[in-house]
């Protein structure tokens, strides 16, 4: 005799309640009313379909055996049963092994029931319908069929006596699936005489055959399922008695793996995959400084379908020297990050299709940019593996065939966290410094979850490609350091939330284990540099925050790496001097700075340009220009390099031009000389640009890898949500035992308004019961006319209403007292 879910749930102990929670968190998000409640979520097809995605192979084909050996009669199935189909193959798996799986599928109730009788969830049979591939038995398909099956000799010589493009076609559809779509015209019959249009068997000497299709159909080993009146197309089902018999030499099931498939390449020096890894996050920290420093200095407009033109993504990776997707990578990892946002442009009005705005750094980029290179590594690492964009869209053409630009809406996918987590879970799984094949990977995540990763190799290969990129893996190895990284969101995500906040955050502050390890691992941040005699700067290592800040003032980046070149230059000289430095700061930077002696030629080189800088003074006239050397003045009105700006002499010291003052100092710098600005008191205006940034805003990952998954909840929780369905469960079995008074109205009134008398019990046992904070039935008629009872803790009457505690859901609800049919005292 079978039983129904929710009363096999009904008789489970709490523990084991709680322990289906833990495996099964979507049951939780609401929290189920009563045992009833949960049994239906548990065999919702969303819940079985979250349920099925997580299950290996060899667990997934043992469910398929318990599928195919239930009795017809009471659709359930034994465990010795299962244990004889998933052993009848070649090569049988160990016994143990079976039942192991058996045992997973029931702590998942996808399996319920006794061992004797256990019974299959009726989701499992609309959410994956051929269990092993195998198609319907015949006796639901076609009775003529279903007449050559019963007959295993005749159906064994009429598989044998299909053509090879038949036979062909029989193998491919009982590998599974066992459905095939049928070409136009396949099933139709060729005009008498003619040739067939579709096929033709090269190996009966050229002559011309029937479709292969049809032959099989005509045969009755495959069945049409048409769609619509016409047999001209549809679709083909092979008949599971078929599909058994085509299969006979690997088993019902098919080849039984009871592990994952082994890795051929052998382990790799964990210091070699470190160090590789480690190079890499350093040109990744760099690269992506040097794209927000061009998107700092030259902001991207927003397209007003959102995201980064073509055209400004081609200019960001020329001048970055990368390609075009790696600078798309990039762009979106420092998006979610939160070191890159949006700002609107000031005085832009929204039309139709939104406000202009441009992408630069945000706030948070001066933060990052202070932090050491291991945490700017990380946050920026975190934010790839948690962040929903699928880099690998960019490029690519949307349904109405346009270009999906970098930070568009249309390379949003919510599952791309979860196939980053199951990826690189791979390789975390594997032995350290493991460098397994693209293939090899994809034949791992195949069988651990093969519902999740089919159809999604190319998804699988970008992932392991950004992973390269970022320096998450070295050598086609998981690093050390990003092992910790994976396995500290990874506890995050099974630990669930966290109320009390006792596990710090990785904003805290403090580095973590990855971002210590990699710090390990990269060359200490240096805070000097060798200058050489062709004023060459080397510095020999990373630079602190601090230095790279006056390298960029003071110098021109010339080679970047492990140990970056820089020179100085008359033009990096001078807009040192443009950004508030003197001469004597310059001096002072080179000299505690350089370990090896400053060159005399850039003591002279800083001197000439010092001297030179300030000689002339522009300000506004359009714009004006004065000095205090006449003859210099007098030199400037003779130049004909400056005829354009007709300049005038205003005095023996000043002159003036129609053009605006950023045109006439850049046509005097572009001749020679070295002015600089002054405002109208006569004071110098430092020539630091105006930095500019977008909104400050946090990073838009997620805390957990799977943002599609619920909460996970900790044992303690889990028991008390469990001991909250109890009591909804008793509330309810109690609502179907309230008086009969309650569940039809008051005697004689057929559940419509009551007497004045009977109104006015009820209403003093109403306020009876607030006085003693009694349990009370309480009949009432709805707002559609229909009578109602609850299990009510009243609480107060006034105003025409009586405020009442729901017994069952525990939250407070108010009643018009004029729609109170009854009340009685609970037992």
């Amino acid at each position: 005799m079978t039983t129904s879910l929710a009363d096999h749930l009904r008789s489970l102990p709490d523990e084991s309640l709680a322990a289906l929670l833990q495996l099964r968190p979507d049951l939780v998000v609401p929290v189920p009313a009563d045992v009833s409640a949960l049994a239906i979520r548990a065999q919702s097809r969303v819940s079985v379909a979250r349920a099925l995605d997580g299950l290996d192979q060899f667990t997934l084909q043992i469910l398929d055996a318990a599928r195919l050996t239930r009795n017809p009669d009471d659709a359930t199935t034994a465990t010795d049963t299962v244990l004889a189909m998933a052993t009848s193959g070649p090569q049988p798996p160990a016994p143990t092994a079976v039942r192991a799986a058996v045992g997973r599928l029931r702590a998942l109730f996808l399996l319920y029931g006794p061992e004797h009788a256990l019974q299959v969830v009726p989701a499992v049979d609309e959410v994956a319908p051929y269990p092993a591939g195998l198609g319907r038995p015949a006796a639901e398909l076609d009775p003529r069929t279903a007449a050559l099956c019963a007959d295993p000799a005749k159906l064994r010589r009429t598989v044998l006596a299909a053509p090879p493009s038949a036979r062909a076609i029989l193998d491919r559809l009982a590998a599974g699936p066992p459905v095939g779509s049928v070409p136009p015209g396949a099933l139709q019959a060729p005009p008498l005489g003619a040739e067939d249009p579709v096929l033709s068997d090269p190996t009966n000497g050229g002559a011309p055959a029937g479709s292969p299709v049809r032959w099989l159909v005509d045969n009755r080993l495959l069945v049409p399922v048409t769609t619509g009146s016409s047999t001209a197309s549809g679709t083909v089902e092979l008949p599971r008695e078929v599909g058994l018999l085509l299969r006979r030499d690997s088993g019902p099931l098919g080849p039984l793996r009871t592990s994952p498939p082994p890795v051929a390449a052998a382990p790799r020096e964990p210091k070699a995959v470190d160090s590789a890894g480690a190079g890499q996050t350093m040109e990744v920290v760099r690269n992506t400084e040097g794209l927000l420093e061009q998107l700092a200095d030259e902001p991207a407009p927003v397209l007003r379908s959102g995201g980064i033109g073509v055209r400004d993504l081609r200019r960001l990776a020329r001048t970055a020297g990368l390609d075009e997707p790696t600078t798309a990578l990039l762009l979106e990892v420092a998006y979610a990050a939160g070191i890159l946002g949006e700002l609107e442009m000031p005085g832009a009005t929204t039309g139709r299709y939104g406000a202009d705005q441009q992408v630069l750094p945000t706030g948070g980029y001066e933060v990052w940019r202070a932090a050491s290179l291991a945490q700017r590594w990380e946050q920026l690492a975190r934010a790839w593996l948690t962040m929903t964009r699928q880099v690998g869209l960019v490029g690519r053409r949307d349904d109405r065939d346009r270009p999906i630009t970098a930070l568009s809406a249309e390379a949003e996918r919510a599952s791309v966290p979860a196939t980053r987590r199951a990826v690189l879970g791979v390789l975390a799984d594997l032995e350290p410094a493991t460098a397994p094949t693209p293939q090899e990977v994809q034949d791992l995540l195949d069988w651990r979850a093969p519902r999740r990763s089919r159809g999604r190799d190319a998804a699988h290969r970008e992932v392991l490609a950004e992973a390269a990129q970022l320096g998450v893996t070295g050598l086609g190895a998981l690093t050390s350091y990003g092992r910790l990284l994976l396995g500290d969101l990874t506890s995050t995500d099974e630990r669930g939330d966290d109320p009390l906040g006792v596990h710090a955050d990785v904003e805290s502050g403090d580095p973590s284990g990855a971002a210590r390890a990699l710090d390990a691992l990269l060359p200490a941040p240096v805070d000097h540099f060798l200058v050489q005699a062709d004023l060459t700067v080397v510095v020999p290592g990373p630079p602190e925050p601090a230095l790279s800040v006056e390298l960029e003032a003071m110098t021109e980046l010339e080679s970047a790496g492990g140990a970056s070149v820089h020179r100085v230059t008359t033009a990096s000289v001078r807009r040192a001097l443009d950004s508030g430095y003197t001469a004597d700061d310059l001096h002072d930077v080179f000299r505690r700075r350089s370990r090896t002696p400053v060159p005399q030629g850039l003591t002279y080189l800083i001197d000439d340009v010092a001297r030179k800088h300030g000689g002339l003074r522009v300000g506004l006239a359009g714009a004006y220009l004065r000095s205090d050397d006449e003859t210099l003045i007098s030199e400037v009105l003779a130049d004909r390099r400056l005829e354009s700006l007709a300049l005038r002499r205003l005095a023996p010291t000043a002159l003036c031009t129609q053009y605006q003052v950023g045109r006439l100092l850049g046509a005097l710098r572009d001749a020679g000389y070295a002015p600089v600005q002054e405002d109208g008191t006569g004071s110098t205006v430092l020539a630091r640009p105006r930095i500019r940034r977008a909104p400050a805003r946090g990073t838009v990952t997620t805390r957990t890898l799977d943002p599609l998954a619920a909460p996970k909840l900790p044992m303690p929780r889990l028991l008390g949500v469990v001991e909250h369905i109890r009591r909804g469960d008793a509330a309810a079995r109690a609502a179907r035992r309230a008086p009969a008074v309650v569940r039809g109205g008051a005697p004689g009134l057929g559940g419509g308004p009551v007497p004045a008398h009977t109104h006015s019990e009820a209403l003093a046992v109403l306020q009876q019961a607030v006085r003693d904070k009694a349990l009370v039935w309480v009949g009432y008629v709805d707002a559609h006319g229909a009578t109602a009872s609850r299990l009510l803790k009243p609480v107060s009457i006034g105003a025409g209403y009586l405020r009442a505690e729901d017994e069952r859901t525990e939250m407070l609800h108010t009643f018009a007292l004029h729609r109170i049919t009854a009340a009685v005292v609970a037992d």
